[in-house]
């Protein structure tokens, strides 16, 4: 048990640490700066990358060094297919020129550069844009990557498993033994009622989509490096995992689920044109709730542990940090809790809407 606690506060302490040098981290930092910005901290980590940042520290010779993993940067304009590694940009400090095109990194933005290698900046309604052009961006970015990770992971447990079952099916031992409960519990518990005879069909679907989401939540809680990255805090990244569940809902659709959704029956024929425009926006409202809980809930969770660690830095005491420790250990344990409330919650109303389109007429 101690050796647990022990590794639970360096754990804390690392994250610590590496929240201070994330707003040092050189990727936009001028001179200009002064004192800590929580906010620009906080965006940085929310926030998707080209580059995977590790730490920074300061060399014999006084210069400050970043410690960053570089990913591959892949850009389309004007017909031009460039690929390069992110390292070339030296943290946003310089530009990249490849073939005719120059590209700039700004605020983890690549654009193209400007006449002076440059960002050209405007004022609207009192808020600076930025007028450079942006090519088409397929980098493999930190999201990405970790992406990547939780996907290997996720293959290779349960692979294992599936060869576990093989040689000893009904004796469950080691990571079989630990998997089990879980996909028991997706199967038991969420798909069947909600799906009854179907559930077959649909649990492959919900099992990916519940693990999908429960690993990549586990991962952006762990500070280091592969963890850290808010892919479920993406809104993007949800929004895609929402609209699997959308195609899923509306593919699989019977014809009594679209007979009450565009013509309901038992209910005057004057009402069902406004009835069925309602229900025409329950099938975007769906996948939209789907998106914007787990975004939500996930990234509040993120910005919550970075604001109290940040408190040390503010105060600029450490007499403030076991007060902040404390505060980060809790809200890592509620978000161990979050992790899993949340796949369930996306995997359930999954089946649950599933259920409503592909339940029999009785």
């Amino acid at each position: 048990m101690n050796h647990f606690l022990r590794l639970v506060l360096f754990s804390l302490l690392f994250a610590s640490v590496n929240v201070a040098f994330a707003s040092e981290d050189g990727h936009e930092k001028t001179e200009e700066d002064e004192g800590f910005n929580v906010s620009e901290l906080i965006m940085h980590h929310i926030k998707d990358a080209h580059d995977w940042h590790i730490l920074d520290y300061t060399n014999d010779s006084g210069e400050e060094v970043v410690v960053t993993v570089p990913l591959p940067i892949i850009l389309f304009h004007d017909g031009q297919l460039d690929v390069f590694m992110s390292s070339e940009f030296e943290h946003g400090h310089k530009t990249v020129t490849k073939g005719s095109n120059t590209y700039i990194l700004y605020h983890n933005k690549i654009y193209l550069a400007d006449e002076n290698g440059g960002i050209t900046m405007s004022e609207e309604d009192g808020k600076h844009v930025i007028e450079n052009e942006t090519p088409w961006d397929f980098s493999i970015t930190k999201n990405v990557l970790s992406m990547i990770i939780v996907s290997i992971i996720i293959l290779l447990v349960f692979i294992s498993v599936a060869k576990s079952y093989k040689k000893r099916p009904g004796r469950p031992k080691g990571l079989q033994a630990f998997m089990e409960p879980l996909i028991l519990f997706v199967k038991d518990e969420i798909v069947e009622p909600n799906l009854g005879k179907k559930t077959e069909k649909f649990l492959p679907f919900l099992l990916t989509i519940f693990f999908f989401i429960l690993f990549n939540n586990l991962m952006g809680i762990i500070p280091i490096f592969p963890g850290g990255a808010n892919v479920t805090g993406n809104i993007a990244v949800t929004m895609t995992l929402a609209l699997f569940t959308f195609f899923a809902i509306n593919l699989n659709g019977n014809k009594h689920y679209w007979k009450h959704t565009l013509w309901m029956p038992g209910v005057p024929v004057f009402v069902k044109p406004i009835l069925a425009i309602v229900e025409l926006l329950g099938l975007i409202v769906k996948p939209f709730a789907l998106t914007v809980r787990l975004f939500a809930n996930i990234t509040a969770g993120h910005i919550i542990i970075l604001s109290l660690v940040s408190l040390i830095f503010i105060f600029e005491s450490a007499a403030v940090s076991p007060g902040s420790i404390i505060f980060v250990l809790f809200m890592n344990c509620l978000e161990l809790l979050v992790a899993f409330l949340q796949a369930y919650i996306f995997t359930a109303l999954s089946a649950l809407f599933i259920g409503a389109a592909v339940e029999e007429h009785h």
